[in-house]
C-alpha cells in the first residue's frame, strides 16, 4: 500500500516527467546545432535548457499550489529549489570551466608525451540564461499540469 503511494505522488512524478521532457528538448537542440543525431545530450548535465532547473522548479509551483505559497512546505522547497538552481549556474559550471583549463594542461602533457589521461568533462552546468529558461519551462508545465488537474 505505501510503495503504491510513492509512486502515485505526483509531486515526485510530475518534476522527474518535467526533467526528462526537458532532456529530450535538449536533444533535440542540440542535434540540430550538430547537424547530427546526438544520443549523449540524453543523458548529459549542462547546456540550453537546465532539466535540473525545469524539475525544481516545476516542483515548487505545484507545492505551493497545493499546500499554499506561505506553507512551510512550500517555503523548504524553494529553498532547495534554489540552491539546485545557484549550484549549476555556480559550482557545476565553474567545475566545468576547471576540467577545460586541465584538459588543456593534459594535451600540453600529451603533446610531450608526459601523461596519458582520459579528457575530463566540461560541461557540468549552466549559464545563468539556460538555468532561467529551464526554470521558466518548469513553471509554465507546473501550471499545465495544474489546469489539467494532475495536482
Amino acid at each position: 500500500m505505501a510503495l503504491k503511494k510513492v509512486f502515485t505522488n505526483m509531486y515526485w512524478i510530475l518534476p522527474l516527467a518535467t526533467g526528462f521532457f526537458v532532456q529530450i528538448v535538449k536533444f533535440f537542440i542540440y542535434s540540430i546545432k550538430e547537424k547530427r543525431v546526438s544520443f549523449p545530450w540524453l543523458f548529459s548535465t549542462g547546456g540550453m535548457p537546465s532539466a535540473h532547473s525545469a524539475a525544481v522548479s516545476c516542483m515548487s509551483v505545484i507545492t505551493g499550489h497545493h499546500f499554499g505559497f506561505d506553507s512551510p512546505i512550500f517555503g523548504i522547497t524553494l529553498y532547495f529549489s534554489l540552491v539546485i538552481m545557484y549550484d549549476a549556474a555556480g559550482i557545476r559550471r565553474a567545475a566545468g570551466e576547471h576540467a577545460e583549463l586541465l584538459n588543456i594542461i593534459i594535451e600540453e602533457m600529451e603533446r610531450n608525451k608526459a601523461a596519458g589521461r582520459q579528457k575530463l568533462k566540461e560541461l557540468l552546468g549552466h549559464s545563468p540564461l539556460e538555468v532561467i529558461v529551464g526554470s521558466f519551462i518548469g513553471i509554465m508545465l507546473g501550471i499545465v499540469f495544474i489546469c489539467v488537474g494532475w495536482v
